[in-house]
C-alpha cells in the first residue's frame, strides 16, 4: 500500500513536470512574444555577426527574451546567423521569428540617388541604405582595374551609375552594387538608346558628359532638350561649348575656391587652365561635371532641332533661358541679365 501510494506520488510529480515543460515548450515556441505597437519592426544583423549581435536587437522588440534564448539553442539558430535585414511582425511567436531570420537574405530594400556631384558624395548616399561602408564603395567604384575593363577611366567613372531607385538585399556588398550598376548601365544603353547617340555623333560616355552640362544649366525638363540643341549646333560647328558649369567645376578643383559658391560667372574664371574650361578648350570636357538626372539624358538624345547657338538666362522667368540664333541678340539677353544679377548685389 505504502509502495503504491509512493508510485502514485511520482506518476502525478511526473505529470505536473511533463505538464511544466510542456508549457514552457509551448510558451516558447507558440505563444506570441513581441513588445511593440507597430504592426512590423525591422532589424539589420551585419555581416559575420554573432548571436549576441542578434540578441541585442531583439531584446527590446521581445517580452521574454529568455525564452527565444531556449529555443534557439534547441534549433540551433545560435551557430547559424544569417545577415540581412529581417522583419518582425507584431505576433509573432519565438518559432516563428526564428524561421525568418534563419532563411534566405532577408528583405530587399530600395536604394536611391541622383544628382550627386561625384563618386565620393555617391558612396557617402548609398552607405546609409546598405550594408556596405562608404570607404568600401569609393574602393570599388574606383578601382583602376575594373574601370578600364569596362571602358571607363577616372574622369568618366561617374557616367556609369544612372540615377533612379533600385532594388538590393540590405548586405549587399560594395562590389555587388558597382557591378549591379554596370548591369543597370548596359541594359539602359539599348540599341535605340545607342542608335540615337550615334546618330548625333557621340559616344554613351560623351552623351552624359553633355547632359551633366545641359542638367547644370537649366533644371525645367522641358526647356532640357533645346538647351541640349544649341550644344550640338555648337559641336557640329566647331564653335567652343563655352558652358558656365564647366568653369564652374574647373574652379572648385582650385585650393582658393573650395568651400565657396560661385553665384556669377566672370571673366576672371575663363582664365583657369583646366581641360574642363570649355572657353578655353574646344569639344567636350574629359567627363562629367556631376551625375545629371535621366531628363537630362534623354534631352541629348532627343535633342531640339533649331538653329540657335546661344541662350542667357531670363530675369523675367527665373529658372528658364532666352535663346538666340545670333551674337548680338544674345549680348542684349546677356546684359539684361547681368543688370539683373547686379541689382540682386550678385558680384562674385
Amino acid at each position: 500500500m505504502y509502495i503504491k501510494k509512493i508510485l502514485w506520488a511520482v506518476a502525478l510529480i511526473g505529470l505536473v513536470v511533463f505538464g511544466a515543460v510542456a508549457y514552457y515548450i509551448y510558451g516558447a515556441m507558440f505563444k506570441p512574444n513581441t513588445s511593440f505597437n507597430n504592426e512590423v519592426a525591422y532589424i539589420y544583423i551585419p555581416t559575420n555577426a554573432v548571436y549576441n549581435d542578434v540578441r541585442d536587437q531583439l531584446s527590446p522588440l521581445l517580452r521574454d527574451m529568455s525564452t527565444f534564448d531556449a529555443l534557439a539553442k534547441q534549433k540551433k539558430y545560435t551557430s547559424n546567423i544569417k545577415s540581412g535585414k529581417f522583419a518582425i511582425k507584431k505576433g509573432m511567436t519565438n518559432n516563428d521569428i526564428i524561421n525568418s531570420v534563419r532563411i534566405g537574405k532577408g528583405l530587399e530594400v530600395v536604394a536611391s540617388f541622383n544628382n550627386q556631384n561625384s563618386l565620393k558624395d555617391l558612396a557617402g548616399r548609398i552607405s546609409v541604405q546598405i550594408e556596405a561602408d562608404s570607404i568600401s564603395l569609393l574602393e570599388e567604384m574606383s578601382d583602376e582595374t575594373f574601370l578600364e575593363q569596362n571602358g571607363f577611366k577616372k574622369e568618366t567613372a561617374l557616367s556609369m551609375y544612372l540615377p533612379n531607385s533600385y532594388k538590393f538585399y540590405w548586405n549587399t556588398t560594395a562590389r555587388q552594387f558597382r557591378d549591379k550598376m554596370l548591369t543597370e548601365y548596359k541594359r539602359f544603353w539599348g540599341k535605340e538608346r545607342l542608335d540615337k547617340a550615334s546618330a548625333i555623333g557621340l559616344s554613351p560616355q560623351e552623351v552624359i558628359t553633355l547632359a551633366s552640362i545641359v542638367h547644370e544649366e537649366s533644371k525645367k525638363p522641358e526647356e532640357q532638350p533645346r538647351v541640349a540643341g544649341v550644344y550640338l549646333n555648337r559641336i557640329q560647328s566647331g564653335m567652343p561649348l563655352q558652358a558656365d558649369p564647366t568653369l564652374k567645376f574647373a574652379a572648385y578643383q582650385l585650393p582658393e575656391y573650395q568651400g565657396t559658391v560661385i553665384r556669377r560667372v566672370l571673366n576672371k574664371h575663363k582664365t583657369i587652365d583646366s581641360p574642363y574650361n570649355t572657353y578655353k578648350y574646344a569639344g567636350l570636357p574629359p567627363g562629367p561635371i556631376a551625375m545629371p538626372d535621366l531628363s537630362a539624358i534623354k534631352a541629348v538624345l532627343n535633342a531640339e532641332e533649331h538653329n540657335y547657338y546661344y541662350f542667357a538666362a531670363d530675369a523675367s522667368r527665373i529658372g528658364y533661358h532666352k535663346f538666340a540664333t545670333n551674337l548680338s541678340a544674345h549680348n542684349r539677353n546677356a546684359k539684361a541679365y547681368q543688370n539683373y544679377l547686379s541689382s540682386q548685389g550678385i558680384n562674385r
